[in-house]
C-alpha cells in the first residue's frame, strides 16, 4: 500500500469516528457572521484591553496548522488567502466538540463560534465556544500546507494551488479587480457591454489560425472566434456608438509564457473618434486600472519599476530609428530589435498598411495606417486603430489578403461579404481597440507566466513533451 493509500484509509476511519460523535462529515449550511479577512481588517489594530468586551464572531475555514497541548490547543483557519488563530480549551466547548477537535486533520473545514481576544504572545485569536464540522479532507496537503512549488501540479490542479498558496488566490482577486475597473471606467464613459458569437461561420478580426468545429444539425463547419472585431463594428453601423466586450478568444497557435490558446480580451469601439483619441483614453484606463488593482500607478514587475502614469508615445519609424524603412521590413526590424526593449508602458503608432488590413490609411502618407500597439515589459498588451470605414477599400484589402492566403499564408484574413454589406450602410468614423486582460494581469500581479493568471490553462497531456 502506498503512503497516499495509507493516508486515505486513515482519513476514512476518521470520517467514521466523526459520524460516531454525531457530526456530519460532509456538513450542512453554516451561517457565519464574519469572514476571516473581515475580522483582520476590523480588529487587527485592537489591543487586548479593547477586546475586553469579548466581541462575538462566527467563522468558517480550512485548518492550516494545528498545535495540541494537553487539554487545550491552537489551530489556524484559512479563508480566501487569510488566516486567523483559534484557541480551543476542553472546558470551554462541549465534550463531543473537544473529542472532535482531537481527531481533526490539517485541511478539514470547520466552523467556529466564540469571541475575539489576544493571547499572551499578542496574537489576535478566537476563543472557541462551539465547533461545527463541515467537510472532511481525504487526501494529504502538500508539504504540511507550507506551499506548493511544483508548477505542473499548480496549473493542472489549480484547486490545490489555491489551497496551498495564498499568493495564488491574491493573483486572481487582483485579476477580478482589473476587469471590474476596466468595466466601470468604460461604462462611466457611456460604453455599453455586449455579447457577440463565439462560434462564427467566418473568422476574422485578427491574423491567427482558428479552431474548427462542426454543427451537426446545420451540417456546417464553424470557427471559434479569434476576435470579436467584425461583429462589434457591425453594432457601430447599427447605431450603438460605444460598445465593449470582455471576451474569450481562441487561437490555434503555440503555447508559451506569453501565449495560451484560450485567452481574455477587452475589446471596445467608439464612434466619432480616431487612434489619437484612443491613445488618450488608453493612458487614462491603464493608470486608473493599476491604481484600482494595486493601489498605485507605479508597479514592480520582474525587477523593473513600471510607471503607468507616464505612457510614452512614438512612431514605429522613430522607434526603429530609420525613416527609410517601410512595409514588412520595418515591422520585421521592429519585432526583431525593438519590441523586447520596450519596458516602460509605450504606444508605438503608425504601422505599414501591409500588416493592417482593417485600419484606415493616414491621410498624409497612405503607405501607413492610423494604428498603435501598446507595449509593457517587452510584451504587446494592446492593439488599436482608426477603423477603415470605406467598404470599397476594405474589399480591396480583403482581396489582397486572399492572394496572400493562396500563396500559403494561413493567417491571412478571409473575405467577409456580410461585413462589407454592413459597411455599405455607412460606418461612422470609429476607433477600436483590444487589450489583453491576461497579459495586463501578469504585469499588475508580477506574474512571470500567463499560466499564473489563468485559472485553468491548457496543458499538454501528462507524459507528452511540451511543444517547441
Amino acid at each position: 500500500m502506498s503512503l497516499e493509500d495509507d493516508f486515505l484509509v486513515q482519513r476514512q476511519k476518521r470520517t467514521a469516528e466523526i459520524e460516531a460523535l454525531g457530526f456530519r462529515p460532509y456538513g450542512q449550511r453554516f451561517d457565519f457572521t464574519h469572514t476571516i479577512p473581515d475580522i483582520l481588517r476590523g480588529y487587527s489594530e485592537k489591543t487586548a484591553e479593547q477586546l475586553a468586551d469579548k466581541p462575538q464572531v462566527c467563522i468558517a475555514g480550512r485548518i492550516q496548522t494545528m498545535r495540541r497541548m494537553g487539554k487545550a490547543g491552537f489551530l489556524h483557519l484559512m479563508q480566501t488567502g487569510e488566516k486567523l488563530q483559534v484557541y480551543i480549551r476542553k472546558d470551554a466547548v462541549a465534550e463531543t466538540e473537544y473529542q472532535l477537535y482531537e481527531i481533526l486533520d490539517t485541511g478539514d473545514i470547520i466552523g467556529v463560534e466564540g469571541y475575539l481576544f489576544r493571547t499572551r504572545t499578542g496574537e489576535l485569536s478566537v476563543h472557541a465556544e462551539k465547533l461545527t464540522f463541515l467537510s472532511k479532507i481525504l487526501l494529504t496537503l502538500p508539504e504540511k500546507f507550507h506551499g506548493l512549488e511544483d508548477v505542473e501540479v499548480r496549473y493542472r490542479q489549480r484547486y490545490l494551488d489555491l489551497i496551498a498558496n495564498p499568493e495564488s488566490q491574491k493573483v486572481f482577486v487582483t485579476r477580478a479587480k482589473i476587469i471590474s475597473s476596466l468595466r466601470r471606467q468604460l461604462e462611466q464613459r457611456g460604453f455599453i457591454e455586449v455579447e457577440t458569437p463565439m462560434m462564427q461561420p467566418l473568422y476574422g478580426g485578427a491574423a491567427a489560425r482558428p479552431f474548427v468545429t462542426h454543427h451537426n444539425a446545420l451540417d456546417m463547419d464553424l470557427y471559434l472566434r479569434i476576435a470579436p472585431e467584425l461583429y462589434l463594428k457591425r453594432l457601430i453601423v447599427g447605431g450603438l456608438d460605444r460598445v465593449y466586450e470582455i471576451n474569450r478568444n481562441f487561437r490555434n497557435e503555440g503555447i508559451s509564457t506569453h501565449h495560451n490558446p484560450e485567452f481574455t480580451m477587452l475589446e471596445f469601439y467608439q464612434a466619432y473618434t480616431d487612434y489619437q483619441g484612443l491613445m488618450d483614453l488608453t493612458a487614462e484606463l491603464l493608470k486608473q486600472t493599476a491604481i484600482d488593482a494595486t493601489g498605485s500607478a507605479v508597479v514592480e514587475y520582474q525587477g523593473e519599476t513600471l510607471d503607468f502614469s507616464n505612457v510614452r508615445r512614438m512612431s514605429m519609424q522613430e522607434a526603429v530609428g530609420d525613416a527609410s524603412l517601410e512595409g514588412h521590413s520595418l515591422v520585421e526590424k521592429f519585432e526583431r530589435e525593438i519590441e523586447a526593449t520596450l519596458i516602460q508602458p509605450t504606444m508605438i503608432y503608425d504601422y505599414p498598411v501591409e500588416v493592417s488590413p482593417l485600419s484606415k490609411n493616414k491621410a498624409s502618407d497612405p503607405a501607413f495606417v492610423e494604428r498603435f500597439e501598446l507595449y509593457v515589459a517587452g510584451m504587446e498588451i494592446g492593439n488599436a486603430y482608426t477603423e477603415l470605414n470605406d467598404p470599397q477599400e476594405q474589399r480591396r484589402r480583403f482581396e489582397l489578403q486572399g492572394r496572400d492566403r493562396e500563396a500559403g499564408d494561413e493567417e491571412a484574413h478571409q473575405m467577409d461579404e456580410d461585413y462589407l454589406r454592413a459597411m455599405s450602410y455607412g460606418m461612422p468614423p470609429t476607433g477600436g481597440e483590444g487589450i489583453g486582460v491576461d497579459r495586463l494581469t501578469m504585469i499588475l500581479t508580477n506574474s512571470k507566466s500567463i499560466r499564473d493568471v489563468i485559472l485553468f490553462p491548457l496543458m499538454r497531456p501528462i507524459g507528452k513533451k511540451e511543444p517547441e
